[in-house]
């Protein structure tokens, strides 16, 4: 007897549970309009330039003395070439191996400040795993860089990992040009 009246208890709990969850309500009230797509605003037309328009001749005046020395200082960075990368890998190529070899000889012959390396990557992959993949290549091009005779000292590295991609676009070609090492100055 008590096992038949706990079996109906039982039923009933699960009936009000079943029919208390199921409870129906509607997602959109009829009342309620659904907001339409917004049309993006038309671009206002650009006035037309002419293509013929001559300008007045300028004199062109000679920087002073100290912006010639910022510029000589600043040149030399341009040296400095980028590296790249395969997917997935942080493993140096011979033509990076060849060009950090032309960076190291700019770094002991004709500057002598800190240089900072920035890893970097495409933008396949998490977060996580670019910055580290980043910091991997950055420590690669540092430690071939050592190898060549440039001080420990002078280097840094940082990863960026797909944060500051050189170029936008979602294809091959874009992302071989993201993967990549670059040298950068800091004082």
């Amino acid at each position: 007897m008590r096992k038949g009246i706990l079996g109906c208890v039982m039923v009933v709990c699960c009936g009000v549970i079943f029919a208390s969850g199921c409870a129906k309500e509607e997602l959109v009230k009829k009342e309620e309009p659904v907001a339409a797509p917004v049309a993006p605003a038309p671009k206002p037309a650009q006035p037309a330039v002419p293509r013929e328009e001559v300008l007045p001749p300028q004199t062109v005046k000679e920087a002073p003395a100290s912006v010639k020395e910022e510029t000589a200082q600043v040149a030399p960075v341009s040296a400095l070439e980028k590296i790249y990368f395969d997917f997935d890998s942080f493993t140096l190529s011979q033509a990076s191996r060849d060009t950090l070899t032309k960076n190291a000889e700019v770094l002991l012959k004709k500057l002598s400040g800190k240089i900072q390396i920035e890893g970097n990557c495409d933008e396949r992959g998490s977060d996580e795993y670019n910055l580290a993949l980043g910091e991997k290549r950055a420590k690669s091009a540092m430690n071939y860089l050592v190898t060549l005779g440039v001080p420990a000292e002078r280097l840094s590295v940082i990863s960026y990992g797909k944060e500051k991609p050189a170029d936008p676009g979602h294809d091959e070609a874009a992302w071989a040009k993201n993967r990549r090492d670059e040298f950068v100055i800091v004082k």
